[in-house]
């Protein structure tokens, strides 16, 4: 069970992906994330127990209602993470922008 404590085990597949992104602007309890899916209550659930074991996500009871929010330090440990590569990427891309304004077009 090691894997759905792994945040991009968790992040890998899209549903999650998804709930990550709708949690991002506002909090919301299961059922309402849940509405938003074509799939049964108990998948989504499923979703959300691997996205808070791997600490993605945090919970906080309101009255009788557990609302899911995001874990920004969670999520600045992936974006820390990913960066080198977003960064060697655009270096990458920018080389290769300026080889194809310097390549004699066929006009």
């Amino acid at each position: 069970m090691n894997l759905r404590r792994d945040v991009f085990q968790a992040i890998a597949d899209p549903t999650r992906r998804a709930i990550l992104l709708l949690l991002a602007t506002q909090s919301m309890t299961a059922g309402a994330i849940a509405a938003n899916f074509d799939t049964a209550r108990p998948t989504v659930s499923k979703h959300l127990q691997i996205l808070t074991t791997c600490e993605l996500l945090k919970q906080e009871q309101q009255g009788r209602a557990i609302y899911y929010h995001l874990n920004p330090e969670k999520m600045k440990e992936v974006a820390e993470f990913i960066e080198p590569f977003r960064k060697m990427w655009d270096e990458r891309f920018n080389k290769l922008e300026e080889i194809m304004k310097n390549y004699p077009s066929n006009k």
